[in-house]
Order: structure tokens, then sequence, then C-alpha cells
């Protein structure tokens, strides 16, 4: 078993942990990624919104991760947004088969971002895995710190 920075590889080329943050919802947002590669390297994408929700920036974290890797590979991505896990394991398959539509019939929220991830998603392999958030995961609480100081860079 491969281990990284304490992390444990098994058959991924990628292990990936992201997080979004809002201050207000909505707010000032910021997102983060750190994108651990087996061969060793480590590399932390950011970013912020002024106006955004935390959902979305949960989106854009792990969209902007995406753009990141290459395309092919085998990737675990950690999240503590069970709206980003439920919506691209469970509800994006019902949600495109209805026309974008929720099951109650109300547009999907975010239409924009998931389409996005939609595209991005069949370009690799992706084990998706929840993470409590805010909790002991010295990874998910270095990646929420990142997101909430970049949204709060956009307040200053």
């Amino acid at each position: 078993m491969l281990m990284v920075n304490m992390i444990s590889f098994n058959e991924y080329d990628f292990i990936v942990y992201t997080d979004g943050a809002c201050l207000g919802n909505p707010g000032a947002g910021g997102w983060a990624a750190i994108i651990y590669s087996s061969d060793g390297q480590k590399k932390i994408v950011v970013g912020s919104e002024t106006n955004t929700t935390n959902n979305r920036m949960e989106l854009v974290a792990i969209i902007e991760s995406l753009k990141n890797i290459n395309h092919g590979t085998n990737i675990k991505i950690y999240s503590d947004s069970k709206y980003v896990l439920d919506g691209i394991t469970k509800w994006i398959h019902n949600w495109k088969k209805n026309g974008w539509k929720s099951s109650s019939k109300k547009d999907v929220k975010n239409k924009d971002l998931w389409e996005k991830l939609d595209h991005l998603v069949i370009k690799f392999k992706i084990r998706w895995e929840w993470v409590k958030g805010h909790s002991d995961d010295i990874n998910n609480n270095a990646v929420d710190k990142l997101a909430r100081d970049e949204a709060l860079k956009t307040t200053l």
C-alpha cells in the first residue's frame, strides 16, 4: 500500500479534499481543494466569489480540482457536503432524465455547475467519500480553513 503524506493511495492516482465556505448564505464565498498525487506532489487550488452560496462553493471546489487533474486517472474525492455527494451519486441521473427538474418538478438549483461537474466526472474514475466536517480529519480541516480564508479575502 502506497502512503504519501499519511494518505493511503491503494489504486488511486489522486486523493482530493475539497470544501466551500460562505459568510452569510448568500454572501462572500470561498472554495479550496488540496490535491495529493501518488508521486508525492501536493497542489492547493483556491478561489472566491463576492456573492454566492455555500452549495455553489462546494461544487466549484470539486469542479476546479478536477480541472487540475489529468483525465483518465483514478481519484478519491473527500467532501463534507452531503448535497454534493448525494447530488452527483444519486440525484443527477433523474435530474437529467427529467430535464433538470427536481422530484418536486422545480428547476434544479445550481444547474450550471451541476452540468459542468457532470461533463467533467465522465473523464475520470472517481470514488466519492463523505467526511464529517469540523471533525478530526486534518486534511478536511485544512481545506475548510483555506476556503474560509478565501471567503474572508472578499470582504477586505
